[in-house]
């Protein structure tokens, strides 16, 4: 609950920026001049991308969100029994053996998105977010439309 509380109010944030960016462009586009209303057109896009990209992302954890509820609820999940370090983290050994265990069932079951989501959160664990967020969008494409898209190759 406290993340969604933050994404939230982040969504907020930035909504309230778009606003504030979307009337300077306008009040520059009504000044008049070849340059002010260049800046104002410019000042009217970026909320719009802003916008496209938050609704990307919100997109993709729901999405993420609904699949890792599906598998948890079929006992699909593996369990958190990873050794931590003193501070919490996840020991990167401990990462990376189970990066092994999950990259070697994506080999074997490519087009299972439970197989990408376990994998993803391998790659988490292993401390390589970028290819865990790759994995976990294969996942979730994989969940939404089956197994047509042959996606990244898991790396080592």
């Amino acid at each position: 609950m406290r993340t969604k509380l933050l994404v939230a109010g982040g969504v907020l944030v930035i909504a309230f920026y778009g606003v504030t960016l979307g009337r300077v462009g306008v009040e520059l586009i009504r000044e008049g001049g070849l340059v002010a209303v260049a800046y104002g057109l410019a000042l009217l896009v970026l909320p719009l991308v802003a916008a496209w990209a938050v609704a990307r992302e919100l997109s993709f954890g729901a999405a993420t969100e609904r699949l890792g509820r599906e598998l948890a609820a079929r006992g699909e999940l593996p369990a958190d029994e990873l050794e931590r370090t003193p501070g919490g983290r996840i020991d990167r050994a401990a990462g990376r053996a189970m990066f092994e265990v999950h990259r070697a069932e994506v080999e074997r079951r490519p087009d299972d998105a439970g197989a990408w989501y376990r994998l993803a959160l391998a790659y988490d664990a292993a401390g390589d977010r970028r290819r865990g967020r790759a994995a976990a969008r294969h996942a979730v494409r994989l969940h939404r439309s089956g197994p047509a898209d042959p996606g990244p190759t898991p790396a080592a």
